[in-house]
């Protein structure tokens, strides 16, 4: 019996593999293929072809003849790739940090929000747009001073969870909502004390997020920390999974969970903050995602987790189309949209359970 086991249980993985990998490159050549059509739609359309040969122009100096105008050029190079790129880094880094969370507290409805992490970057953010000095609250600032808001949002849910002690699901889950809340109502104060209506309704974009701000340095900083957290959190893959049957399990197999929770909210609250401070908040992708990329791969984090983020990246920049094409010449804030198409499946899934 033992001998006919082990092959079974190696094709059982070899098809795993297999469908990984097809799902993988599928999303790939999804993703590829979408940017330079998402680049191109917009009030001035300009076509794939045209954005190809402008970015091929900008890396590597083809084509020699440039067939296209400067407004063109100034559009897609200075506009347009840093929002689909900036698209990309926030779809996968929220979903990448939804499946993590869902593990840490082994909750099916986590998400960024849970940590507290957005509601800190909110108010860091109203800070300087409420009562930072004129131009500079659209700058580095605005960003600067969301992070550092999601920082210390996170060193207290830190402190709040007893990460020198015994770190569990609830108490991750009691902090992350509290400090969440008491976060909330502090935005809510500043825009109730600012008596700036401009300013108060720039909040609020703001809290629904926007990839309006896309910068090449807020590209080159958030995709720095998304691809440094991502290797960290694909090298605990394999304690996820012990995790995610239980601590007793984790025990078992020599993974501390206390510590693991405390290690890896700190990596996901780092790379929550990281996107958050640019592009604000952002719901249900962190939310939804996870639970799509599961009915695709499976619960194994080495194959969950880079399937996630690659759904996350390719939802999120076809949202940011709608977000700016569906009410254009206005921009809609982007998490309406985000919600407009989470919530309908938030409500199937817990058909499901109740089903189940």
């Amino acid at each position: 019996m033992l001998e006919k086991a082990a092959p079974a249980d190696d094709l059982g993985r070899s098809r795993r593999s297999r469908r990984t990998a097809l799902w993988v490159g599928g999303l790939l050549v999804a993703l590829v293929a979408s940017v330079p059509v998402v680049i191109g739609l917009g009030p001035v359309p300009i076509a794939p072809s045209t954005v190809a040969a402008i970015v091929g122009h900008h890396l590597v100096g083809f084509p020699t003849e440039v067939t296209w105008s400067a407004s063109e050029d100034s559009i897609v190079r200075l506009v347009r790739v840093p929002r689909a790129l900036l698209g990309v880094v926030v779809g996968a880094a929220l979903a990448a940090a939804g499946v993590v969370l869902q593990t840490l507290v082994r909750n099916v409805l986590a998400e960024p929000y849970l940590l507290g992490v957005t509601s800190g970057a909110s108010t860091g953010a109203a800070v300087v747009i409420l009562f930072g000095a004129g131009a500079a609250a659209g700058g580095g600032a605005l960003t600067g001073s969301a992070f550092l808001g999601a920082v210390l949002a996170t060193g207290v849910v830190f402190l709040l969870a007893g990460v020198r002690g015994s770190v569990t699901s609830v108490r991750l889950l009691l902090a992350g909502v509290s400090v969440g809340y008491v976060l909330q109502a502090v935005t809510s104060f500043l825009i109730f004390w600012s008596d700036a209506p401009e300013g108060a309704r720039d909040v609020l974009f703001w809290l629904l997020g926007s990839l309006a701000q896309a910068r090449w340095s807020a590209v080159a900083v958030s995709a720095g920390v998304a691809a440094v957290s991502g290797v960290v959190l694909m090298a605990m893959a394999r304690r996820f999974d012990a995790m995610a049957i239980g601590d007793e399990t984790a025990r078992s197999l020599g993974t501390d969970p206390a510590r693991l929770r405390a290690w890896a909210l700190g990596v996901v609250a780092l790379l929550v903050g990281a996107v958050v401070a640019v592009s604000g908040g952002i719901g249900f992708v962190g939310l939804v995602v996870p639970h799509v990329a599961r009915l695709c791969v499976g619960g194994a984090h080495r194959r969950l987790l880079p399937v996630a983020a690659l759904i996350g990246a390719l939802f999120l920049v076809w949202a940011d189309v709608a977000a700016r094409l569906v009410f254009s010449p206005r921009e809609l804030p982007l998490g309406i949209v985000t919600a407009l198409v989470g919530a309908p499946f938030l409500i199937l899934l817990v058909r499901r359970m109740r089903a189940a």
